[in-house]
């Protein structure tokens, strides 16, 4: 395991290793039975029988050796293979425009339905492998004699049907079964996010009612697959037996006639063992079928729509941000809007208006349906992923803050830009001051709100504000403010709730039902009943 975290380069290595494992494993196991009829034969024969003896002690070693090595390398992959995807997942899932599930479900996929999915190419290798032994076995038997591969081949048909029919069953269990784990994730995560809510609301039987409502389909599922592999089981220890029974009596026979020795009737009845373990397969189908639908739900996340970026960077410019028929499905319908450079923007509205979504697309969280968003005259796709990050800075209502410091949360120019959103002073009074690690940092919802204001107010060409004062006291409200307010270096754009933040913006847009129904002066909505009525 830690070969395949420390040395990346030979993660090739692995899957390929095993399928010679394998390959050797195989290979020995058809070889042994013929070795040791060879002994059996010269042991009747009463000469050489000491060196068919000792090729079968190599072999054997030979086998043991595989073995280790096939386990081994099965696991180091297993490891390396499981780890490449749940990067690639958290890559791509940090680069999505909108990831349209619940965020438990996600968690689910990256963590338990990656390490399944990782299994996929493994599985399938050994699947092949395992086919190798019963196809070695009927060109074994055939050069003893035809009549002996006619009798493996109509006993091994039955356990063919017990896999087939395994196999699909298996299949359309273990999806509904994964997605319906997937629901419960989603459900839980939502309910401890809002666990406070919950109990002061008294609803905590009703959501532990929603959350467990998918559990029954789950035992549903999880019993049709139990019943399905107990079922083929009992049919492949019927199935199996009947192959090594047809062989033998086929053998018997031969033998009487004396068209068979004593060494070559061992080695058939040991062959027809190999062709009669086709039907402990049934747990590695199972195997591969869960491995199949877990990456079927694994693509469905890296299908995502993610953000993608070009290589211009921003020339000169004061911040004038365009909406050009800017459109998302069912949000948002053909804005049309231009913020001149250096103006604090009140973006304003009825909840459900489109507020926040207005903010995310000038910020470039996620892109329109149709229309563009431009910087100072380049569309935000076009820009370079420094360029767009460095221009324009993003603070929310619910900040997450990343890093293993207060200070590496924040940015370069740490404690200027702490200053400017009153940050400094809680800072500077806890053990470690900057330094202190934030799993050691209890903030309040207003400290946490400054903070992710910090981490966004060194942007050189826009700010952008979601909501993100919510919080704080008034008192401090006003000193952020009056910094925001002042600073007319870069466009502000400001989702407020507050009267007080839209009458000193330069502009309001006001929002409803996803429209911008005027972008003007408050003073001069304020006239407006409707207008008024946003802020009741």
């Amino acid at each position: 395991m830690e070969i395949a975290r420390s040395h990346p380069k030979f993660r090739a290595v692995w899957l390929p290793l095993n399928a010679l494992c394998g390959l050797a494993g195989a290979a020995t196991l058809l070889a042994l039975p013929a070795v040791l009829g060879s002994a059996i034969d010269a042991m009747v024969g009463q000469s050489g029988a000491q060196r068919w003896l000792a090729a079968a002690t190599g072999l054997i070693v030979i086998s043991v050796i595989a073995d280790l090595l096939g386990s081994y390398s099965s696991a180091a992959y297993t490891a390396a293979a499981t780890r490449t995807i749940r990067r690639h997942l958290i890559d791509h899932l940090l680069n999505v425009t909108v990831a349209r599930m619940p965020t438990g479900d996600l968690v689910s996929r990256v963590s338990g339905q990656a390490a399944e999915a990782a299994q996929t190419g493994l599985s399938r290798v050994t699947l092949v492998l395992s086919v190798l032994p019963p196809v070695g076995s009927l060109l074994a038997l055939s050069l003893m004699d035809i009549r002996l591969a006619v009798a493996f081949l109509a006993g091994i048909g039955g356990v063919a049907l017990v896999l087939r029919s395994f196999r699909r069953q298996t299949n359309a269990a273990a999806a509904a079964y994964q997605q319906a784990q997937g629901r419960i994730a989603g459900a839980l995560t939502e309910a401890l996010d809002g666990a406070r809510t919950i109990a002061a609301a008294g609803t905590l039987e009703r959501e532990r009612e929603r959350i467990l409502r998918p559990l029954g389909e789950l035992s549903a599922q999880g019993m049709r697959m139990w019943q399905v592999l107990a079922r083929s089981t009992a049919q492949g220890a019927i199935a199996g037996p009947l192959v090594l029974i047809a062989v033998l009596a086929v053998s018997g026979i031969l033998l009487s006639a004396g068209q068979l020795s004593a060494g070559e009737l061992f080695s058939a009845g040991r062959y027809a063992a190999i062709g009669a373990g086709l039907g402990s397969l049934t747990g590695l189908l199972g195997s591969l079928a869960r491995a199949g639908a877990a990456r079927q739900r694994v693509s469905e996340v890296t299908a995502l729509p993610r953000l993608s970026y070009g290589s211009t960077s921003l020339g000169d410019g004061d911040g004038t941000l365009v909406f050009q028929q800017v459109s998302v499905e069912g949000l948002m319908h053909d804005v049309e809007l231009k913020l001149p450079g250096g103006v604090a923007v009140a973006v304003v509205g009825r909840s459900g208006s489109g507020k926040s979504l207005l903010a995310a697309l000038a910020a470039r969280l996620r892109d329109p349906d149709t229309g563009r968003v431009l910087l100072d005259g380049v569309p935000l796709p076009e820009l370079d992923h420094d360029s767009l990050r460095a221009a324009i800075g993003c603070a929310f209502e619910r900040p997450r803050l990343v890093g293993r410091t207060l200070s590496d949360s924040i940015s370069p120019g740490v404690r200027e830009t702490a200053e400017a959103v009153r940050a400094h002073d809680f800072i500077v009074r806890l053990p470690k001051g900057y330094d202190t690690p934030l799993a050691q940092a209890p903030m309040s919802g207003g400290e946490l709100q400054r903070l992710g204001l910090a981490r966004a107010w060194g942007a050189s060409r826009v700010l952008v504000l979601d909501d993100a004062m919510s919080s704080l006291d008034m008192i401090t409200e006003m000193g952020i403010c009056e910094s925001l307010f002042h600073d007319s270096s870069r466009t502000r754009l400001i989702v407020t709730h507050r009267v007080t933040t839209a009458e000193r913006a330069d502009l309001v847009a006001w929002l409803e039902s996803g429209r911008v129904r005027a972008l003007a002066p408050h003073a001069l909505l304020w006239a407006e009943e409707e207008y008024r009525a946003v802020f009741r």
